[in-house]
């Protein structure tokens, strides 16, 4: 239904008739009413509950999904339309029938609801610790400082419609900005940038483009450049010997809210398709450049940055790469302050996940998913993976076109507070400045590209865990959880699964939780346990709580004989966090225990914070929880033989009453690893598409299919999401493949009904794989509404002119579950508009008077009316006679144009 955004129409509605003889199988009765507000509706319709939202400017584009939220609830994910001036989502829940209340809100801006109100956020009991965080020591190399090579920079442009993207279903452009080593010798390690979801158009008369499509920009409209923000890591890669290119993606973030996975898989395609032309323009030399890059880019020695939904992108480029045979050598991949809607994995290549502790866009730091889905996904996985927490840092100014003062377009800063008390308050003492953001970024992009493409070994305390830091990186406070390569690595325990007998003594207890870790109100808060938007069924991060209440509880962690000998490596190190629930600062002892019971017992604020509650109070989305590193150096376990290790404790020695979330205990010494495109099998699901039927419920398989067999069991999650309303059933599933099992069937239930309505679009998602990649992750399904659609028809009007109201009865041949709306004009016969009659928009302040009417038919009901105002002039005069002249017609057949008569009678 086209959505015409008006405001303030009195539109009158008679009781409709039945639906046929299915209502039963549906899942909304046609007396149910249509709740509306000033400018939304809640429609009963066949597949369940429609919330349609129309918005006075277009939504904001963002990297955070838009939800609709009613009473203050999130719903779900809404669709915008082409124009972004209105959003709608289906639900079953009846309850939305309660409506009073219904926003467009924002999957970052969840747990922001004290700061939405104007309240002035306060500090935290731990901001004074995090103040004065202490740093590591400065790394040897600064990778943020420039390098020997002079840097050369260019652009090239093939066109807003350039290439076809499969993913989005439209035209994208195809523009990047290049940064050159001068005078380097030989092929160089090629590095792409991927920006996010920004604005994609911007000046003209009111900064839209007039014909409402997203892209290409309108005539009097500049694209906003947002691939040219980021000079400075360029810059910094480029003058150390990289190729670096940063890409446009203009028209992915314009289309992305058509296609059902947000934009992930086109935007791998773009990349892609641009390392196709590099292949051409560094082999064959054609394209704008001729032969300047022949023999000068390494397409075996790939890295890509992607910055919040190019961060999704370029994890999803890396797959889709390997899926597609490695034909490039894409060897590490760093998202910046990512989303992570569908909980891919990204096994077998070199990872840095950035996270900005004040990211204000997607403000419940989602992309810490890469790293827990995708550490243990495959047994022996050989490549090194981290993620970097930065206190202070938002999630614009990591791009300089996003930045105020710095871009050519309009930007803001995405945090929302200005406060001294807050710790990511604009004034806040420990909020980094944009250009300490951008020069952390900078140092720390380069770093890993450097260390993992150049294999500069003195950057790997960088990514380590050590905490060291990098000279050009300032005041910026940041901490490192990593995963060393499987071949540089002991694991002693997950956390992940019940202890064993014994494991427990005293006065603690120890509980494996997952979304159950935290409350449901904290969930935006914790970024290992808020659920994915498009795999919402899916378990999130288990590790194992300890709550202890008395200082005798040990949780002792046993080796076997082969694991005993671990002077091979450096450091014993875990995750941990303090429970939310609990004290914002605790503490524990890791005590190491030899064969001949000797013991170094080391608390574990002795070596880091890891158990001090992060900055900001229990409103505005902070503080958050996450889990971080214990790295104890097996040099200070002084006086026991590390050749015969026997157990690993956490006692509870220190606190008399504490609650602690622990994960991921190992052995391990820092290694590059090796990382590679992966060769593993992917997973696919297929895509149905079926006709609705009229009576019953009937059933669609999916197929969801693995390329080759595997050795190894492969698992992942199977669950439908989109439009499912009533109509289609509501599945998640684990699938297991076993040894030489290539494809296995997913059941979905639909149910049929009479009457016409819209087609359904939903989708079978499959993530988190075990052991496999994810091939096409996203199985399309389409339930087409094969119902006829009814016919309308409208009668004349006649009214005496102190009836107030005249009225033009509609009447439809059926119900439907479409929204049926006529819309057109007002044309005076011998009655005048503004004196005998006016639109029921009008309340008779306008000049001229409005001629515009608007009416419409609820979903499931058969009649309406077309209201005009009448006007008692008091005065005697024959019978006057209008027309209502219908232009359009939506959701009903109905001949255009046709011109209604209507008739005024005289009371005088």
């Amino acid at each position: 239904m086209r959505v015409l955004g008006r405001v303030g129409l009195v539109i009158a509605l008679l009781g409709g008739a039945s639906a046929g003889p299915v209502a039963a199988a549906q899942a909304a009765p046609p007396d149910q009413p249509v709740v509306k507000g000033k400018d939304w509706r809640v429609e009963p319709v066949a597949d369940g509950y429609r919330v349609t939202l129309d918005l006075t400017t277009p939504a904001p584009l963002r990297d955070a999904l838009p939800l609709i939220a009613v009473n203050g609830v999130p719903v779900g994910p809404a669709k915008q339309s082409a124009d972004r001036r209105s959003v709608t989502l289906t639900s079953p829940d009846p309850a939305l029938l309660k409506a009073k209340d219904v926003k467009l809100v924002w999957s970052g801006d969840l747990g922001k609801e004290n700061a939405k109100k104007g309240k002035s956020l306060a500090g935290g009991v731990t901001d004074a610790d995090w103040l004065k965080a202490p740093q590591g020591p400065p790394l040897a190399v600064d990778p943020g400082a420039a390098g020997k090579y002079a840097v050369e920079t260019t652009e090239y442009n093939l066109g807003d419609e350039a290439v076809f993207l499969p993913g989005l279903g439209y035209k994208s452009e195809i523009r990047g900005k290049v940064y050159s080593p001068r005078g380097a010798v030989g092929a160089r390690p090629l590095v792409i940038f991927l920006h996010g979801r920004h604005q994609v158009c911007y000046g003209g008369d009111d900064g839209n483009n007039p014909s409402y499509l997203p892209w290409p920009c309108g005539k009097s409209e500049k694209p906003v450049p947002s691939f040219r923000g980021y000079d400075g890591p360029a810059k910094a890669l480029a003058g150390n010997g990289y190729q670096v290119v940063s890409i446009s993606a203009n028209a992915v973030n314009g289309w992305d809210s058509d296609v059902n996975d947000s934009g992930a898989q086109a935007r791998a395609e773009l990349i892609l398709d641009h390392l196709d032309l590099w292949k051409k323009w560094s082999t064959i030399g054609t394209g704008p450049f001729g032969a300047k890059f022949v023999g000068k880019v390494d397409l075996k020695n790939i890295g890509l940055m992607g910055h919040s939904r190019g961060g999704e992108g370029v994890a999803r480029a890396a797959v889709l790469n390997a899926d597609r045979g490695g034909k490039y050598g894409i060897r590490a991949v760093l998202p910046l302050a990512p989303t992570d809607f569908a909980r891919a994995t990204v096994p077998g290549v070199a990872m840095s996940v950035i996270l900005p502790y004040c990211d204000g866009d997607v403000s419940d730091l989602q992309g810490q998913k890469f790293y827990d889905d995708t550490r243990y996904s495959v047994a022996g996985d050989t490549a090194p993976r981290s993620t970097v927490l930065v206190l202070g840092a938002n999630h614009n100014f990591f791009n300089t076109e996003w930045t105020p003062g710095q871009s050519e377009a309009p930007s803001n800063d995405d945090w929302w507070g200005e406060e001294k008390e807050s710790p990511c308050g604009a004034k806040y003492a420990g909020r980094l400045t944009a250009e300490e953001q951008q020069a952390f970024g900078t140092a720390y992009i380069a770093g890993f590209f450097r260390l993992q493409l150049g294999h500069e070994t003195t950057l790997l305390p960088l990514l380590d865990g050590s905490n060291s830091r990098a000279t050009s990186a300032g005041r910026a406070v940041v901490r490192v959880v990593a995963q060393a390569p499987a071949g540089a690595r002991r694991d002693l325990n997950r956390f992940d699964q019940a202890l064993p007998a014994g494991a427990v003594t005293g006065k603690v207890k120890a509980t494996v939780c997952s979304a159950t870790c935290v409350t449901s109100e904290d969930r935006p808060k914790s970024p290992h346990w808020v659920e994915a938007w498009y795999a919402a069924k899916t378990p999130t991060t288990a590790v194992t709580k300890l709550t202890w209440t008395g200082k005798d509880g040990v949780v002792r962690v046993n080796l076997s004989p082969l694991q005993r000998d671990v002077r091979r490596y450096s450091a014993l190190s875990f995750r941990a966090a303090p429970d939310p629930a609990g004290a914002p600062r605790t503490d524990l002892t890791v005590r190491v225990v030899d064969g001949r019971g000797r013991a170094v017992a080391v608390p574990a604020s002795s070596v880091g914070d890891a158990l001090v509650r992060l900055p900001g109070s229990d409103e505005g989305g902070l503080p958050k929880s996450l889990l971080r590193t214990v790295r104890i150096p097996t040099s200070s376990l002084k006086g026991i033989d590390l050749r015969d290790v026997r157990a690993v404790e956490l006692r509870t020695d220190k606190v008399a009453t504490g609650s602690v979330f622990v994960s991921d205990l190992a052995f391990s010494k820092p290694d590059l690893g090796k990382s590679a495109p992966s060769k593993l099998p992917s997973l696919s699901a297929s895509s149905v598409k079926l006709r609705e039927g009229d009576t019953g419920t009937r059933n669609v398989d999916f197929w969801v299919t693995m390329s080759r067999p595997n050795p190894r069991p492969v698992t992942v999650y199977a669950e439908t999401n989109g439009d499912l309303g009533s109509v289609v059933g509501e599945i998640a599933r684990k699938l297991v493949f076993r040894p030489g099992q290539t494809r296995q069937k997913v059941t979905v239930p639909i149910k049929a009904n009479t009457r016409d309505s819209y087609d359904l679009n939903f989708s079978l998602v499959l993530s988190v794989p075990q052991q496999a990649l994810l091939g096409n992750s996203f199985g399309r399904g389409v339930v087409v509404d094969d119902d006829p659609t009814p016919t309308m028809t409208i009668g004349a009007a006649q009214a005496s002119e102190n009836a107030k109201l005249l009225k033009f009865p509609i009447k439809l041949s059926a119900a439907s579950d479409r929204y049926v709306s006529i819309t057109g004009n007002l044309k005076d016969g011998t009655a005048t508009l503004g004196q005998d009659y006016r639109s029921a928009d009008d309340d008779g302040t306008s000049t001229p008077p409005i001629t515009d009417f608007y009416a419409y038919v609820d979903a499931g009901q058969t009649t309406g009316e077309l209201i005009v105002q009448v006007l008692d002039d008091k005065l005697k005069e024959p019978t006057e006679t209008f027309t209502a002249e219908v232009q359009e017609a939506e959701g009903a057949l109905f001949t255009l144009p046709t011109t209604l008569r209507a008739t005024i009678l005289d009371n005088d």
